[in-house]
């Protein structure tokens, strides 16, 4: 897989660009790279009428004939934008041997930078590229985005422009600054500029410039969900935008971290069975250390933060310290995974109650109400179970519960890699070693887990990832059990 492109805005005013080439697709070429006050040179043996009279207005400078290399002299970057592929391709070699960027259109590998689909509101510019292998699909975006993006963020935009000097002299502290402007945008400010009213936007520019200049501090405790990115709540996924700093737990996955701010420092807190490389006492410590010195601090927990999350032991240490603080629920493990695996967790015909369980050491296991949880007609979702699974079966069976119980094991729940194992009470800590289970795994235990033999994916929708099924289903409609 290519690297992906690193984005860039190039300032191009007075600069020299060349353009290979004097045809329709040139001329399209030749009109954003005036837009953008580029010096622009025009070589090619003929020119459509467009051009011409660009020239002829002194707005283009053309070089007629054949392409030579001395064209590039001086330039920039230059677009190779002729209908002969021979002459595009000596263009970029002897753009790569001077290193100017080059463009060929229609020739992506030939390419060392690319035009992206622009959507623009005054000087706010959104681009999108598909590193020119789906062109459509960026204009197709770029479309979405038009309809989608307020035709007034442009006016807000230069408005803001010129109000940075002012907020920079009022607030020095880069974060309180950030935190003024944030509240602008998302204010009455945006609201009157919407509307066209200017003093009112200046108001509410003038109110903002009376408060305090101390960074305000505060922690928004978010759950990340299980994995899949389109899992996380929209006011999880604003949260993450306002980080400044995202202190979050090993099982984050890569994409959800993804969607913070690029700048917000990220500290893993890992905590996991058998290994507390973080204490819960110095995650504390942490979260009221970056508060206290002005940070919007993000405590993103994989799950729901209130599902054996300590979240609430957290919240408790954020108020003693007087700490503000807001929480974003999470989709939990248990709803993820059953979802993803096609088990309902409960069921008219199978299952009537719902009860999830942590036992990811030897002290929990010892305080659950085994008794209770082996009675029939009824979900158990056990967190954190995977190094307790003989103990858990020992338990259940003890207590009563039926040996031909069924059990699914869902690993890297919601995820790509996601991986589903079936098979019975009596045989649970047996299956989960021959199939090599590992953390992070969720046990669902009771009458639904039989469901999912029937009821899994195979065919995910386009936001979903695969289910995979362990051992290997002989067709897409059939799964072996094991008993």
């Amino acid at each position: 897989m290519s690297a992906p492109l690193f984005p860039a805005f190039l300032d191009l005013a007075g600069r020299r660009v060349l353009l290979v080439g004097g045809g329709v697709v040139a001329r399209r070429k030749a009109e954003a790279l005036l837009e953008s006050g580029a010096e622009v040179v025009v070589g090619a043996p003929a020119l459509v009428p467009e051009l011409a009279r660009a020239v002829a207005e002194g707005r283009l400078t053309h070089r007629a004939g054949p392409f030579s290399p001395d064209w590039l002299d001086g330039a920039w970057l230059v677009i190779a934008a002729t209908d002969d592929a021979a002459v595009n391709a000596r263009v970029a070699r002897e753009a790569e041997a001077r290193r100017i960027w080059a463009n060929v259109v229609d020739d992506t590998p030939r390419c060392t930078f690319q035009v992206p689909a622009r959507v623009e509101r005054g000087p706010l510019q959104v681009a999108i590229s598909s590193r020119g292998e789906a062109p459509m699909l960026a204009r197709w975006l770029r479309e979405q985005l038009e309809t989608e993006l307020d035709p007034t963020l442009g006016a807000l935009a230069a408005w803001l422009g010129g109000k940075r000097e002012a907020l920079r002299q009022r607030f020095p502290d880069a974060t309180r600054r950030r935190q003024v402007i944030e509240a602008l945008i998302r204010g009455p400010a945006a609201d009157a500029l919407r509307s066209g009213d200017i003093d009112g936007a200046e108001h509410a520019f003038e109110a903002a410039l009376a408060e305090d200049a101390t960074p305000r501090g505060r922690v928004i405790l978010v759950g990340a969900g299980p994995g899949d990115p389109g899992l996380l709540t929209l006011r999880g996924l604003r949260a993450l935008n306002q980080a400044d700093v995202v202190l979050h737990d090993r099982l984050v996955s890569r994409e959800v971290l993804a969607l913070a701010r690029r700048d917000a420092e990220k500290i893993e807190v890992a905590k996991e069975a058998g290994t507390h490389h973080t204490t819960q006492q110095r995650i504390h410590e942490l979260l009221i250390e970056h508060a206290r010195a002005g940070k919007t601090v993000v405590r993103l927990k994989g799950g729901d933060p209130f599902v054996f999350g300590r979240g609430g032991e957290e919240l408790q240490a954020l108020r003693a310290a007087g700490i503000p603080y807001e929480v974003v629920p999470g989709i939990t493990a248990a709803l993820a995974c059953g979802a993803y695996a096609g088990i309902p967790l409960t069921h008219r015909e199978h299952a009537q109650s719902v009860r999830l369980v942590t036992a990811h050491c030897r002290n929990s296991i010892d305080t659950l109400d085994w008794i209770a949880l082996a009675q029939e007609r009824q979900t158990l979702a056990v967190y954190m179970g995977v190094q307790g699974l003989d103990t858990i079966r020992d338990r259940l069976l003890e207590h009563g519960r039926s040996p031909t119980t069924p059990f699914a094991l869902v690993e890297n729940g919601s995820r790509a890699n996601q991986r589903v194992v079936l098979g019975t009470l009596a045989a649970l800590p047996e299956r989960a070693a021959a199939e090599q289970v590992r953390s992070p795994a969720l046990l669902i235990l009771g009458e639904v887990a039989a469901l999912a033999k029937d009821l899994h994916w195979f065919g995910a929708p386009p936001s979903s990832p695969p289910v995979m099924l362990s051992p290997p289903a002989p067709t897409a409609a059939t799964l072996t059990l094991a008993a």
